[in-house]
């Protein structure tokens, strides 16, 4: 690691570098030094073991708002905390804006120190929305924002203007569409919510500003489901665009086969499959590791797939060796060609458990074949046994034959 005496000359001199970041460590003070980005910010950083021998990196201040001086000056603070036994970075590991602390918690919930749902750390799907709420709607409204400053007010314009599509913009290449509406700013005034609470408890701020926030509620409910007249058109029109997306319309054929959600079936991996059992064993969920029974008309289905050499994914993208993606596109040109609206992939997971309602199935097992979370003690007993795999058969059987049509 390049080593300088850090002056006001030398950092002011330090070229941005062309692609990651550098940092130039002071000869003085061990572990003081400035970290420089390809954008040619420059900010202070202090490095150091704590007690326990985990190596920790906090933010000081920026150049050119924090002088060489103060910023020596608040190194040997820091590290003086550090000789004393003490964490800074448990202390205060961040600044106070609304970035620094959306920063932290995908830090800390990706390294599996912050815990979700039912005392588990935050599951990897989750996290992965929540990074793209903060990036496309948190940090362009109110990333710089204080979050010291900010009132129950500013969340709730801050919400309204997700509503009206002031975060909305186009698709960017073959990149998603990021768009407004209610249901989208209410689900990112809870996320901020949830990701403030967090950085309390921790002590990376004093209070949750958001408490007492009204969310938005949404417009329309989602419990669309298709009729039997919409699945046997939807059938159709899914084997005429076979030959154009056949990667997408088989996606899209096993989230009706099985009420898989939209990322389960897309980031489905062939080792996750036991044919043996008829079940997908996921080591990850929204709700978290599950076995889950499918019936066979779904496994036949998955087993139809052609493997590609070198992809864990039953469903690959074309352009990359990881998952297919841009799924919506695809069922709204299904729809169109169907002359249905209001079909989202959600609607097929209501129309699998609608039609397991309408088989006389109990709602408990609903549940087991969605992946629900457990609602009760009773639940926690219900396992993949003969019960529940005939459900799961029936279900995806009489959706194949009696309205999806041979392909």
């Amino acid at each position: 690691m390049p080593t300088a005496k850090l002056t006001k000359r030398t950092v002011e001199t330090l070229e941005p570098p062309a692609e990651k970041q550098i940092i130039l460590w002071d000869s003085e003070i061990r572990g003081f030094g400035v970290r420089v980005m390809p954008s040619g910010l420059k900010t202070f950083v202090v490095q150091y073991r704590n007690s326990e021998g985990t190596k920790r990196r906090i933010n000081l201040g920026r150049f050119g708002i924090m002088t060489i001086e103060q910023a020596r000056d608040l190194a040997k603070v820091r590290l003086g905390a550090v000789a004393a036994g003490e964490d800074p970075a448990l202390a205060r590991p961040i600044g106070s804006t609304v970035n620094e602390v959306c920063d932290w918690y995908l830090k800390e919930a990706k390294a599996g120190r912050l815990l979700g749902r039912r005392r588990k750390p935050i599951a990897s799907s989750t996290l992965a929305l929540d990074r793209s709420r903060i990036e496309r709607h948190v940090k362009p409204l109110i990333g710089n924002r204080s979050v010291e400053k900010l009132s129950i007010a500013d969340l709730e314009h801050f919400q309204a203007d997700i509503k009206e599509g002031k975060t909305a913009k186009d698709r960017d290449g073959r990149g998603g569409i990021t768009s407004g509406g209610a249901g989208v700013a209410g689900r990112t005034v809870g996320m901020l919510h949830t990701i403030f609470e967090q950085a309390a408890r921790w002590k990376v701020i004093d209070a949750n500003p958001a408490r007492g926030v009204r969310k938005i509620s949404m417009d329309v409910k989602r419990d669309r489901r298709l009729s039997v007249d919409e699945l046997k058109r939807f059938g159709k029109a899914l084997n005429q665009h076979d030959a154009e997306s056949s990667v997408a319309v088989a996606a899209i054929r096993l989230i009706l086969l099985t009420g898989f959600r939209r990322m389960e079936a897309l980031g489905l991996q062939w080792a996750w499959v036991d044919d043996i059992t008829g079940c997908v064993r996921f080591p990850d969920t929204k709700t978290g590791p599950q076995v889950r029974p499918i019936g066979a008309a779904a496994l036949a289905h998955i087993q139809s797939q052609p493997k590609r050499d070198n992809c864990d994914y039953v469903f690959p993208s074309e352009f990359s060796d990881g998952h297919l993606v841009g799924l919506p596109r695809i069922l709204q040109r299904v729809c169109i060609a169907a002359d249905i609206e209001g079909v989202t992939l959600h609607t097929l997971r209501h129309t699998f458990a609608s039609i397991a309602g309408e088989l006389g199935f109990s709602e408990l097992t609903i549940c087991v074949l969605l992946g629900h979370a457990p609602r009760g003690i009773t639940q926690r007993y219900v396992h993949i046994d003969n019960a529940t795999k005939l459900a799961a058969n029936e279900v995806s059987r009489a959706i194949a034959e009696d309205y999806l049509g041979p392909r």
